[in-house]
């Protein structure tokens, strides 16, 4: 199945060391992007005309807490995976099964659920989202072989550290580096504790653990103290920012980013659902947060929630460039906004509207229904699918 863009008036590539890149047509094959150009031609089965508005990358939630399947328990609320596609999250990441009730804290037990919900994400796309699940929380008394085990049963993640019994820099420390060993990508809970059981973790636990990913480093939602951050962000580690955080220390992080060279280090999460909630927009929201007040560009913002988390989690998709998975918004400032153009509404401090969103090559939805309408909506021209016209 062939697909084509046409008439787009922007391109956000999500690469933040070349965010922008010209073109109008972006032409898809069988499920990625093969071209992206000037008035590309293509015997398309599906053509959709963007109406000049922008196409960026499919948004990637870098902390999300499912269960099973599109409900959340915590919350008890359905749908909420298909409700943040309408937010444009095309992939969410796991940092743990959390909210599974009566959740097995026992080694065999932990190592099963990780197995599972692998498993189960990877059998399930709810709403066509790509969902990576099966992040154990670590529990003190795993070995190697234990991360080996989970491995070898398609295990990619470490959920956040200090939600389990693990909540010291000494026994994380060795875990870690096995999981590391095994192909895993591994994520610390930072702040104060967030559920029952969980712990705080210091900036001190985090450098002796040595993870991958400082989880809300802007709290999740109680934020570390500004020295920490600084220490934090002076390292290699990535830097998610979360919606469900500290508004203050995610603008002091990202102006420690800046002066540290290290945005291509930050990255966006919901941490949702929550206590605060399902969160529809909360990706689109902080990327207008960092753009409006932050002092970054709204393409560069828009790289932390997509090239950059596909970099870290070794992703096949946050980036429009040949060969990538064609997970795609059509988007444009909302009606009413002040800016012209996405990237001005996200300057301005608007989320953006968004018209269409796709996976895979294939039209998933047409007008958002959680986003305003978007000003300039795309519509399928030729071929079937969800048009994103009206207001």
């Amino acid at each position: 199945m062939k697909t084509l863009i046409k008439n787009i008036g922007l391109i956000v590539s999500g690469d933040i060391e070349r965010p922008l890149v010209e073109g109008d047509s972006i032409a898809i094959a069988d499920g990625r992007i093969v071209a992206v150009g000037k008035g590309l031609e293509d015997q398309a089965d599906t053509v959709i005309d963007a109406k000049g508005s922008a196409v960026i990358p499919g948004l990637i939630d870098s902390h999300c807490h499912p269960v099973f399947g599109d409900f959340t328990p915590r919350q008890r609320t359905m749908d909420f995976i298909e409700s943040g596609l309408n937010g444009g999250i095309t992939t969410m990441i796991s940092a743990g099964e959390v909210h599974l009730p009566g959740r097995p804290k026992d080694i065999a037990g932990l190592k099963a659920l990780a197995v599972v919900a692998a498993k189960a994400s990877a059998n399930l796309r709810p709403a066509g989202v790509k969902v990576h699940g099966g992040a154990p929380i670590l529990e003190l008394g795993l070995v190697e072989e234990d991360f080996a085990e989970m491995a070898r049963h398609g295990v990619r993640l470490v959920g956040e550290i200090g939600l389990g019994s693990v909540r010291t820099g000494k026994d994380a420390a060795p875990m870690v580096r096995w999981a590391k060993k095994h192909g895993m990508t591994v994520t610390i809970h930072t702040g104060g504790p967030s559920i029952a059981g969980s712990n705080p973790i210091s900036a001190e636990v985090v450098l002796e653990a040595d993870p991958h990913v400082v989880g809300h480093i802007n709290g999740g939602t109680t934020s570390m103290s500004e020295r920490e951050i600084d220490s934090l962000v002076a390292t290699t580690m990535a830097l998610e920012i979360v919606h469900c955080g500290n508004g203050k220390t995610a603008l002091h992080t990202l102006e420690r980013a800046k002066e540290a060279r290290a945005l291509h280090r930050v990255i966006i999460g919901n941490d949702a659902p929550s206590g605060t909630g399902v969160v529809p927009l909360g990706i689109i929201r902080v990327i207008a947060h960092l753009a409006s007040l932050g002092g970054v560009g709204a393409e560069t913002a828009i790289c932390m929630a997509t090239g950059n988390t596909a970099r870290v989690y070794n992703l096949p998709v946050g980036v429009i460039a040949a060969g990538r998975e064609a997970d795609l918004c059509i988007v444009d400032a909302p009606v009413g906004s002040v800016g012209r153009t996405a990237l001005e509404a996200l300057t301005a401090g608007d989320v953006f509207g968004i018209s269409m969103a796709l996976i895979d090559g294939q039209v998933k939805i047409g007008r958002s229904r959680n986003t305003p309408p978007a000003a300039r909506a795309a519509e399928v021209v030729k071929g079937h699918g969800p048009s994103g016209g009206g207001h």
